[in-house]
């Protein structure tokens, strides 16, 4: 029997590779977007948005799974509430949740927290929409993606000075490895909680940005800042990496700057 999948985001950063994978796999996917037309990619896509719940629960419909890879900096618990209440009312189909390391390890009390890191509890508290649902899930945890570091790399090199938080590593993983990981996981059982996933190194945000300053052959002043808030210092402790027994992706940041900065740096040149 072909599985028929629900993914939500599915044009997004890492919507669009999950949809890849699962239609390669031979399942009937269908993707809901908040952007209709013709996407070239033979997927049947529905228009609906999950942060008002507009279409979601016709697009449910005959459904056995739901991968849901949307995503923002805040109202995630929101989206999460509104997606469960569609699926209960369409029946009970495994929902695989996308989330982030260190959801359940960074405090986010103050205003200043929230302000800086809302998007950590914001991500546990969907979690916690999920998991309490009745309904049958799995949540993926990864770090940071490379994609969505290099974005920012590229938006703070437009600074003469770049302010760096001090003291704060990341971990960033590929987008296609995260991808890959949860179409397993959307083919699979039910897991509930599943061991995270991070890249295979773990770099301070100086290392990352004078990566790409190097790769790009800019020169920029870095300026190191600390942030205050429980948040800040529990990220600086490591709250936000990946234990030793997470799944570690292979793909490194220097192979990221080769492929997409050095290579566009060469057609440039």
């Amino acid at each position: 029997m072909t599985a028929r999948i629900l993914v939500i985001g599915g044009t997004g950063r890492l919507g669009r590779p999950v949809v890849a994978r699962l239609r390669d796999a031979g399942c009937e996917v269908r993707v809901v977007t908040r952007h209709p037309g013709d996407h070239g990619d033979g997927i049947e896509h529905l228009v609906g948005d999950l942060r008002t719940g507009e279409g979601i629960e016709p697009a449910l419909a005959g459904v056995t799974t739901v991968v849901n890879c949307a995503g923002s900096a805040k109202g995630d618990d929101g989206m999460a509430r509104i997606l469960v209440r569609a699926a209960l009312g369409v029946g009970t189909p495994h929902l695989v949740n996308i989330s982030v390391v260190g959801a359940d390890r960074v405090p986010v009390r103050s205003r200043v927290d929230r302000a800086m890191f809302g998007y950590f509890a914001a991500k546990l508290a969907a979690e916690h929409e999920i998991s309490g649902s009745g309904l049958p899930w799995t949540t993926l945890r990864a770090t940071q993606f490379h994609d969505a570091l290099l974005a920012v790399a590229r938006q703070m090199s437009k600074l003469p000075v770049l302010p760096v938080p001090a003291g704060i590593r990341f971990q960033p993983v590929d987008t296609g490895e995260v991808a890959a990981r949860v179409a397993e996981l959307a083919l699979g059982e039910p897991a509930g909680l599943v061991p995270e996933m991070a890249g295979p190194r773990t770099y301070a945000m100086d290392e990352l940005l004078r990566g790409y300053l190097r790769a790009s052959r800019r020169h920029r002043v870095l300026l190191p800042l600390h942030m205050p808030g429980g948040a800040a210092r529990a990220i600086r402790a490591g709250a936000n990496l990946a234990p030793e027994h997470a799944v570690l992706g292979r793909r490194t940041w220097e192979e990221v700057l080769v492929e997409q900065v050095g290579s566009s740096m060469r057609a440039v040149a």
